[in-house]
């Protein structure tokens, strides 16, 4: 096993790894990761990595294509430093949702992305919540995937929600709901949508029960919004008695916020994988923080530990 830990950020999401190293108890390595004067990216390690297990932590969320270019160069300078292993930790794996050729002529993204990272040198991956499973046999190494369920479920079991309904806003999502209504013992319904545009969508009906209900909306991202706040006005009209909307990634991109701002939703729930920026918080808007989570993941990676029992031992608090 290498000797020596050591944590590095990118700028995509500096507050994240501080968190995750305040838990562990270690600092971020020092490292500069900014701009020439042409705005090309600029990575120098400033300090003694060889032999060392070194974990990169970086969301690839807006500026998409700068924290990819900063990730990708700071594994390169690592990897020429004499690193002895890199993860690269990316609680939000951007391009993810380009998994796959829908038309013709059209690049498979998200497989370009894990060939980069792959082709200089990166050892190991850690993800949260990879919007399509499969994208782990994208990469030719080990991929820990990490789920952000157990952050949460226990805090809606705080809130102790009684005749809790969880929804899926569209089919894709009604296994993640299935896990939900399981673990908070509630009801499940799922919403069947019709897409309109890239970005808008139409609901064409609801199959489950969420008169008088509290309803949960729960999805992996929160982009555009429109599917969510669309499924969240459907269950309104439905008779449902409150909606949550719930979402690992906040990328609340285009539309989003107004779109949000207009939903009658007693609470948006999201996690700190992409910071949330000044203009897009809100009072209803509650973040949940995943620092500890990935603390432990990156402990028992560095120690050679299981990591699928993470989640055993986080379902127990």
């Amino acid at each position: 096993m290498p000797s020596a830990m050591k944590i590095f950020s990118g700028n995509s999401n500096r507050a994240l790894a501080e968190r995750i190293c305040e838990h562990i108890g270690v600092r971020v390595g020092d490292a500069l990761v900014g701009r020439f004067a042409d705005d090309e990216i600029r990575v120098k390690i400033n300090e003694d990595v060889r032999g060392g297990d070194v974990f990169v932590i970086q969301s690839t969320c807006p500026p998409v294509n700068d924290s990819v270019m900063e990730l990708v160069l700071m594994i390169d300078a690592l990897r020429r430093a004499s690193a002895e292993r890199i993860t690269a930790v990316i609680p939000y794996f951007g391009y993810a949702r380009q998994d796959r050729k829908d038309e013709g002529r059209v690049p498979i993204s998200a497989k370009a992305v894990a060939n980069m990272l792959t082709s200089v040198g990166v050892d190991r991956v850690l993800c949260i919540d990879l919007h399509a499973a499969q994208l782990q046999g994208f990469f030719d190494l080990p991929v820990d995937h990490l789920y952000a369920g157990p952050v949460m479920k226990r805090y809606f079991r705080r809130l102790n929600l009684k005749d809790l309904t969880v929804v899926a806003p569209d089919v894709g999502s009604s296994k993640l709901a299935r896990g939900y209504a399981k673990r908070l013992d509630a009801g499940l319904a799922i919403v069947d949508k019709r897409r309109v545009t890239d970005t808008d969508t139409k609901v064409m009906s609801v199959i489950g029960d969420v008169k008088g209900r509290n309803v949960l909306l729960i999805d992996d991202m929160i982009s555009t919004a429109g599917s969510i706040t669309e499924a969240a006005r459907t269950v309104r009209e439905m008779g449902a008695k409150a909606v949550y909307l719930a979402a690992t990634h906040a990328v609340l991109s285009g539309q989003a916020m107004e779109r949000l701002d207009k939903a009658a939703i007693e609470q948006l729930i999201v996690t700190d994988t992409i910071p949330l920026t000044e203009e897009r918080s809100r009072p209803y808007i509650k973040v949940l923080s995943v620092a500890r989570m990935l603390g432990e993941a990156i402990l028992r990676i560095h120690h050679a530990e299981s990591v699928s029992r993470l989640f055993d031992d986080m379902e127990d608090d």
